[in-house]
């Protein structure tokens, strides 16, 4: 139990670090009875089905089926509020080679995707002290390339930024994981009222699918990454 003290440390990072779930009720309006935002959004969702359709890329409904929701290896992927992860959309480095490390801060990739799904991971046992958050963005594969790539040369040109008034610093490549069809992990420290929080990332494209994880730690800040153990879990729902 005394691990399970230092989780609530972690919570006033910016982005996805969120341990509470959102509500997930539906109301059970029918389409005639529905509110304007909910008109709103299905017609957003139409529109992102059509687009996935049009790049050859996961469709909305698809993406959150092979979504984890629930316990899994280790872990209990939660739903987030939608506030919570709009305000990562944001994340704007103060230097421009940092950009994808930034927009991966916030919980979004730096090019648009077609949708996003967003999980924080709380452990299921008592002794593990990581914490984290996990997105699967959908895009075509050209573009989850474009991704991966445009991140792997940011890592090398960016030792750190500013962005919304925080500060990242220490950015550091760590040894590619052997997961998916390419995969990314690198350490970045995030300043929190003057205390230094290292987070562990670990960006995985499988087809047009980008899944990013990171984690924190702060009893062990080099054992803070997502396990992959975890990771392969959600690669394998994607199909």
């Amino acid at each position: 139990m005394r691990l399970r003290r230092v989780l609530p440390v972690v919570t006033v990072l910016p982005a996805l670090l969120v341990i509470s779930a959102c509500s997930s009720d539906s109301d059970g309006s029918d389409d005639k009875n529905a509110t304007p935002s909910a008109k709103s959004t299905s017609t957003a969702e139409a529109k992102a089905a059509a687009e996935a359709k049009r790049i050859g890329a996961m469709d909305p409904q698809t993406l959150e089926k092979a979504t984890i929701s629930g316990k899994s290896k280790g872990f209990e992927f939660k739903q987030v509020a939608k506030a919570d992860v709009e305000a990562g959309l944001d994340m704007k480095a103060d230097q421009a080679e940092c950009q994808p490390i930034a927009s991966l801060a916030g919980g979004y990739t730096h090019i648009k995707a077609v949708s996003v799904e967003h999980r924080s991971l709380e452990p299921t046992e008592a002794t593990n002290a990581t914490i984290g958050s996990m997105w699967l963005a959908s895009h075509s594969e050209k573009n989850a390339k474009l991704v991966m790539s445009d991140l792997r040369t940011s890592l090398k040109k960016c030792d750190g930024f500013k962005t919304l008034g925080l500060t990242y610093k220490d950015v550091k490549q760590l040894k590619d994981p052997d997961l998916g069809d390419d995969a990314v992990s690198y350490r970045i420290t995030n300043v929190v009222a003057k205390q230094s929080v290292p987070m562990t990332y670990t960006v995985v494209r499988k087809g047009g699918v980008i899944a990013a994880f990171y984690g924190v730690n702060m009893l062990t800040p080099k054992s803070s990454a997502i396990p992959e153990t975890t990771i392969k879990a959600q690669l394998q729902k994607l199909g």
